[in-house]
């Protein structure tokens, strides 16, 4: 069975789906490229208001498919170094890309396909979803921005237990902790999803990109710094078609059709 990352059409959102079922939807170069080729393709479409991520079936990603890194360690260390490279790719053009992006995870998300939710914008969970740093189980260490995401989300403590102890942490705790956005029940986490992403989809694309970028680069500036780019996204937004739209539909006690 062929390893692919499938790309549909549900109304505005643009639903990308892991699709290795041998592997329990393990990750690839080839689904890398592919993910990167969507979102380069929803990025021109203004059709396109959303991405979902999700995996074939009831398991989300088993992250990297075993067989082929026990095969790599006998090619150069630069040949690993080529894959992750396409993955960390992947991973920055998630973050970078100006609309939405969901996770709709049912079952095991691990290793790298947790670093892969974690990239998302929000995380939809099943109640059976459980999510697992998987590396130190088998004496490697993170990829996919795994450690900077849970350490910007999470106080240490934890983030170091996840990683050191490569146990199963459920969909519910993380929902307390606020890392997940959403629970569903199974077998529901990409309807629950695809509702989700409609709220956004009605929004202005505009606002959506400034809140993404904002958020993106926080972690970076001082406080002035992110004062003045707040202050410069707000003159340009207010500037734009859609504030004139949304103020007046506010306004007038209608419902805003955003370009």
């Amino acid at each position: 069975m062929t390893s692919e990352l499938r790309s549909t059409a549900e109304g505005r959102t643009m639903v990308l789906t892991i699709s290795n079922p041998e592997h329990r939807n393990a990750l690839g170069p080839e689904m890398y490229a592919a993910g990167v080729e969507a979102l380069s393709v929803a990025e021109s479409n203004a059709d396109v208001r959303s991405v979902i991520i999700v995996g074939e079936g009831n398991t989300f990603s088993a992250g990297g498919n075993l067989q082929r890194l026990q095969a790599n360690r006998q090619q150069p260390p630069e040949y690993q170094a080529r894959s992750i490279e396409g993955l960390h790719t992947w991973i920055e053009a998630i973050r970078a890309f100006p609309k939405p992006v969901i996770a709709a995870v049912e079952g095991p998300a691990a290793g790298a396909g947790f670093s892969l939710a974690l990239a998302c914008d929000m995380i939809v969970a099943a109640n059976n979803a459980v999510f697992v740093m998987a590396y130190s189980n088998i004496a490697l260490s993170p990829d996919g921005g795994a450690s900077w995401s849970l350490s910007a989300a999470l106080p240490r403590q934890l983030v170091t237990e996840l990683l050191m102890c490569g146990e199963r942490i459920d969909a519910q705790r993380l929902h307390a902790l606020g890392v997940v956005n959403r629970l569903s029940d199974a077998g529901e986490a990409l309807s629950t999803a695809l509702a989700l992403a409609e709220k956004l989809n009605v929004r202005a694309p505009n606002a959506l990109a400034s809140a993404k970028e904002l958020v993106n680069d926080a972690p970076g500036h001082t406080l002035p710094e992110h004062l003045a780019q707040e202050r410069d996204h707000f003159v340009k937004n207010l500037h734009h078609a859609n504030a004139g739209i949304g103020i007046a539909a506010f306004l007038a006690k209608q419902k805003p059709k955003y370009e």
